[in-house]
Order: structure tokens, then C-alpha cells, then sequence
């Protein structure tokens, strides 16, 4: 029986309001602040709010992309990518990197960010972001709806080789992320959520059996 107070929808046949709810409600997201290069050595910085983490051991992260972007296509030329985590005090220069500049143009220089050389990969990463990933990709995959019909959306899968982390957010040898201010995509035109240590609260596992 259907459920009269709920807004029920499919969404091939649209969704019925004046915003898509999915980003939304699958939210607040973390973002992929993904710095890449191409094979002529030119550099690219850009966000990408479908992203996060998909494995422990390697650490696998990854994120998408709507469209054959400047990072994807620099991805699949050299095998490497940056992930530097995006700030509320580095908030403003993230949006700036948004925007779609065309690929000749240095997002460090317009977001007035730093380049900070990397141990393992060729690509640069965010200096003044407090925590940095290396990564070597993994898979490339291209997204495809029920019907097989190939989307064009691409799943960016990269293996963590190297990390770096300000020691000010490690605190008796465990990483504060609440310290750090980590900003997080919520949906609709320009929604973000902050982490804060007045929103943290802590559950342990249950052990099985449950008492």
C-alpha cells in the first residue's frame, strides 16, 4: 500500500520538485579536492563531490565525474592523482577551483593555493590543505544504467601510496578530524556542511551477541 504522506517518485519520469532531491539526501558527502597532471606536464585542480573511501588495506579511494573532464583524461594518460582535503578555512578557494576553466589554466594560481611536491606522483598537491593523498589509479570504469546503456560518468578508483598529515590534527597518536574542519557537500546549487567537535558523537561496535 502506498504510503500517502510520502513524495514518491521514479526518476526516469522526474522527480516532481524544483531541485533533484538525490544529491540531497545521499549527502553531506565528502569532497574529492583531486589535483592531476597531464602527460605535457600541465596541472589541474577541481572538486568533486561524489567521492570517498572504498577500501582499508591498500586504502582505495575514489570519486566521479559527470563528462570526460580535464582530470579524467590526465588520469588515464599518466596513472596518478593528488586528493587533498578540502577546509572550511580553505572553503573559498575550493569553489574557485570549481569553476570550468579551460585546461591551460592553473587552478593553483587562481585559487591563490600553493603547490606542494609530491613523494611518489608527479602531481602537485594543496600546501595549505592540512591532510594529503598520493594515489596510483587503480580502475577506470565507465558507469552504465540498468539497461547497459553507457553513461557518460567515470568512476576514478586510485590506491593511497602516500600520505601526508599536519601534526597540529594528530592528538596522543590519533588523527582529530574534527579539528581539521573538513567541509562536506549537501546538494542543491551551493550547500556544504562543516564538521565540527560539537556535532561528533561516538557508538562503539556492538559485540554479537547484542546485550
Amino acid at each position: 500500500m502506498a504510503d500517502p504522506t510520502a513524495h514518491a517518485y521514479e526518476p526516469a519520469q522526474g522527480h516532481g520538485l524544483r531541485h533533484d532531491p538525490f544529491n540531497a539526501i545521499v549527502g553531506p558527502r565528502p569532497i574529492g579536492w583531486i589535483s592531476s597532471q597531464s602527460a605535457e606536464g600541465v596541472v589541474n585542480l577541481a572538486p568533486y563531490s561524489f567521492f570517498n573511501a572504498f577500501n582499508y588495506t591498500p586504502p582505495i579511494i575514489g570519486f566521479s565525474t559527470i563528462g570526460w573532464k580535464d582530470s579524467v583524461a590526465n588520469i588515464q594518460a599518466t596513472g596518478e592523482f593528488g586528493w587533498s582535503l578540502a577546509t572550511r578555512p580553505l572553503a573559498e578557494q575550493m569553489n574557485l577551483t570549481c569553476a570550468p576553466a579551460p585546461p591551460q589554466i592553473d587552478e593553483f594560481e587562481v585559487a591563490g593555493l600553493t603547490r606542494a611536491a609530491s613523494k611518489l606522483i608527479a602531481p602537485p598537491t594543496v600546501l595549505e590543505s592540512p591532510v594529503n593523498f598520493e594515489c596510483r589509479l587503480t580502475q577506470l570504469i565507465q558507469l552504465q544504467a540498468a539497461d547497459g546503456r553507457a553513461l557518460d560518468t567515470w568512476l576514478i578508483l586510485g590506491e593511497v601510496v602516500a600520505v601526508r598529515i599536519d601534526r597540529a590534527f594528530i592528538k596522543d597518536g590519533v588523527y582529530d578530524t574534527a579539528a581539521a574542519q573538513p567541509i562536506l557537500r549537501a546538494g542543491r546549487m551551493g550547500d556544504y556542511y562543516e564538521i565540527t567537535p560539537q556535532t561528533m558523537f561516538e557508538m562503539r561496535r556492538p559485540r554479537w551477541p547484542v546485550e
